[in-house]
């Protein structure tokens, strides 16, 4: 509860350009960045227990992934561009949600350092904290580590080499990297796009963190999409409505469970909307229909799933 104070607090600043009132027994922030740092990595819940490392050929970006690329087999990876919350530079910002990624079989990359958690380093003390009007990332950084993980799957040398399925590309992000996630939706590489606790402004433009965009945006979509939201509780709940409402060109789903901003990110291997980003991506990346059957039909297993709220639209 009070990491996910942190989280709605940085994330919401983002969102909505004002600094939300803390809770009058909210622990200091400095309190619960210690208590985040302190969580232990976890491997994920795949079939391929995952890490993360800083590659040297991928400068300001950390990637989570399967530790034993070996162990794959006849599998290939898909990849996963994911903007952090709050537009943050500190790639460990959602390492569990992440690594549950990676363990199914996907090379994950987020901009950024490690800045908390196993492993972190000192984050340099001339740089600024995350805000609304601050630019720590880029949306340009996500199609950069789709570019990076294309690239790699065909160098000579690359540990990926040949591992890498390029038709299995998402992007996705947490709030104001939702948005970084949106601004590469017309990329032709991308398969699909995965909003977390994200949408655009209801009422004119959306501007956080060097980006402005508003619902033309949505035009620029040509694959299917899915908003994980916290409910509406969650101060992304009207905005990713809204998004869902006006989309009417491509598949579309719009996920809800009752959690608000900070979501399921620190529950242990990322929660229940990490496996629900899974089964996602499991069945637009690599077709599997019985992942898919999470999403489908008037028995799906969403629909019987009384934590979850779902609607959709074009899917079949």
């Amino acid at each position: 509860m009070q990491l996910r104070i942190l989280i709605t607090l940085l994330a919401g600043l983002c969102l909505t350009g004002t600094v939300l009132a803390q809770p009058a027994n909210a622990p200091s922030t400095a309190e619960i960045e210690a208590m985040h740092s302190a969580l232990p990595d976890t491997p994920g819940t795949g079939k391929f227990p995952a890490i993360k490392e800083v590659d040297p050929g991928l400068p300001g970006q950390v990637i989570f992934r399967p530790a034993n690329l070996k162990a794959l087999g006849t599998t290939k990876l898909g990849v996963y561009a994911f903007g952090n919350g709050a537009c943050t530079d500190d790639a460990a910002h959602n390492r569990l949600h992440l690594l549950e990624v990676a363990s199914h079989g996907y090379l994950v990359i987020a901009p950024g350092s490690l800045y908390t958690g196993p492993g972190a380093i000192k984050r340099p003390p001339n740089l600024p904290p995350a805000g609304p009007n601050v630019v720590l990332t880029t949306y340009q950084q996500l199609g950069q580590a789709i570019t990076w993980a294309l690239a790699e799957n065909q160098r000579e040398g690359s540990p990926y080499r040949g591992l890498i399925d390029p038709a299995a590309v998402a992007v996705s992000g947490y709030s104001c990297g939702g948005l970084q996630a949106l601004f590469n939706a017309g990329d032709p590489r991308v398969h699909t796009i995965v909003m977390m606790n994200s949408g655009l402004f209801p009422d004119g433009p959306t501007t956080m963190a060097g980006m402005t965009g508003d619902k033309s945006l949505l035009k620029t979509l040509h694959t299917p999409i899915l908003y994980v939201l916290g409910g509406d509780t969650d101060i992304a709940y009207k905005a990713g409505m809204d998004d869902f409402a006006k989309i009417d060109h491509v598949p579309a789903v719009a996920a809800n469970i009752n959690k608000g901003h900070g979501g399921t990110y620190w529950e242990p291997n990322g929660g229940a909307a990490a496996q629900l980003v899974v089964k996602w991506l499991d069945w637009q990346l690599r077709g599997d229909r019985e992942a898919g059957r999470a999403f489908l039909g008037n028995d799906c297993g969403l629909c019987r799933d009384p934590a979850w709220k779902l609607q959709t639209k074009g899917l079949h």
